[in-house]
């Protein structure tokens, strides 16, 4: 058994796989596609099928591609303020009603992380121009002034932290939208 007739069984001839194709050919008429060119070409080219019926992602995504550059830039920057933070000497505060800068950068670092990875999703929105901004306008205002404060001390900018998380509730309506 060669290398193409495995993947070809593991794909296609196995009694899974068979009722995982019957569901999709199914979906498919469903919504107006053609699922029998779809099967032909799956069973005569295994190798090639995969890559016919699921295109690349850069493809399916056209111009939202800038999101995925976005939401990528994000993420090495959570990570690059992460580790910034874990080595950063944080003055703690004397007041004790304000939280120790230490746990707001935690917690801002948290969101920041979880944020990115929802903005690798805003592509798939119906409309992902909105969610993009609305999520990256909320965490530059929400997690960049929680940033300031966690490392100077400086309250100033905590008015602009409810606009981000305002913000960032927005963004995820939109997926509802």
């Amino acid at each position: 058994m060669g290398l193409n007739d495995a993947v070809n069984y593991v794909l296609f001839n196995n009694p899974v796989s068979n009722s995982m194709w019957s569901m999709a050919s199914h979906g498919a008429r469903i919504v107006g596609l053609k699922p029998k060119a779809i099967a032909q070409t799956a069973v005569t080219h295994s190798s090639s099928a995969v890559q016919q019926v699921l295109p690349p992602l850069w493809k399916i995504l056209g111009h939202n591609r800038y999101v995925l550059k976005l939401a990528g830039f994000s993420g090495a920057m959570a990570v690059i303020l992460g580790a910034y933070g874990a080595h950063y000497h944080f003055i703690p505060n004397d007041d004790v009603k304000e939280r120790d800068p230490k746990q707001i950068f935690e917690m801002t670092n948290r969101y920041h992380f979880i944020h990115s990875l929802a903005l690798l999703a805003a592509p798939l929105a119906r409309r992902p121009v909105l969610t993009a901004t609305l999520m990256g306008l909320g965490m530059t205002l929400f997690c960049g002034s929680c940033y300031y404060v966690a490392f100077s001390n400086d309250r100033r900018v905590v008015k602009l932290t409810p606009m981000g998380g305002f913000l960032l509730i927005f963004g995820w309506l939109s997926f509802v939208l």
